[in-house]
């Protein structure tokens, strides 16, 4: 897989995103979406990492990855595309785990589904995050992505029950949004939310945030 030859700059912050050649579905059950979560943990790491080193008791998040490649502010996947949202930490960081990640989880992919050739509407696209405006809409603009699921047009015709929305955005497991929401779980140790700015210190200025874009597009 070509590596994509962009110089991304420490300290900057940069919206990631691709989706499947043709718009196709590039998750398709629970199983999918759980491997590309634990990639997001293991690929981003200095070492390399192979599954099947794993033994049966063993959790993709048991492998230590020492040093860090990039920081992970925010995810979410959704059926045929995902975001991310890094800043580097090591020279070259992000181009490195990006390639890992991708090569990875297509190899996953091709295996499972009996298939050969690309996956991914070529090579991931980033978007620099300049300005502190831009990169706090950005913790809102990803984890609101999955609304789509259940009001396809809602961003143009606004949400119709916003209370109902909010509860699906905190049951989807595909996404970050819970980690802000201040829930527990292994995939906590995905994100490095040290390396941002410190927009949402606990969950009630978080869920404001969402809320006050959710009640905008409804104005």
């Amino acid at each position: 897989m070509a590596v994509r030859k962009v110089s991304f700059i420490q300290e900057e912050y940069y919206h990631i995103y691709n989706r499947g050649n043709s718009k196709q579905i590039i998750f398709h059950d629970k199983e999918d979406y759980e491997r590309f979560i634990g990639l997001l943990y293991a690929c981003n790491s200095s070492k390399n990492f192979r599954i099947f080193s794993l033994n049966n008791d063993q959790s993709i998040f048991d492998f230590n990855r020492e040093k860090q490649l990039c920081a992970i502010g925010a995810y979410v996947l959704m059926p045929n595309h995902f975001h991310l949202l890094l800043t580097q930490i090591e020279d070259r960081g992000i181009s490195k785990f990006m390639q890992k990640l991708t090569t990875a989880y297509v190899m996953y992919y091709n295996k499972k589904y009996k298939r050969t050739g690309s996956l991914f509407e070529g090579k991931f696209k980033s978007e620099n995050a300049d300005t502190d405006r831009y990169l706090k809409y950005l913790f809102s603009y990803i984890h609101l992505n999955p609304i789509k699921l259940i009001e396809k047009d809602w961003k143009e015709k606004g949400i119709k029950d916003k209370l109902k929305a909010l509860e699906f955005l905190s049951k989807y497991k595909y996404s970050s949004f819970v980690d802000f929401l201040g829930e527990l779980r292994i995939k906590n140790n995905i994100l490095n939310i040290k390396y941002f700015p410190d927009y949402f210190p606990n969950k009630k200025t978080f869920t404001k945030e969402i809320m006050s874009w959710i009640n905008y597009r409804n104005d």
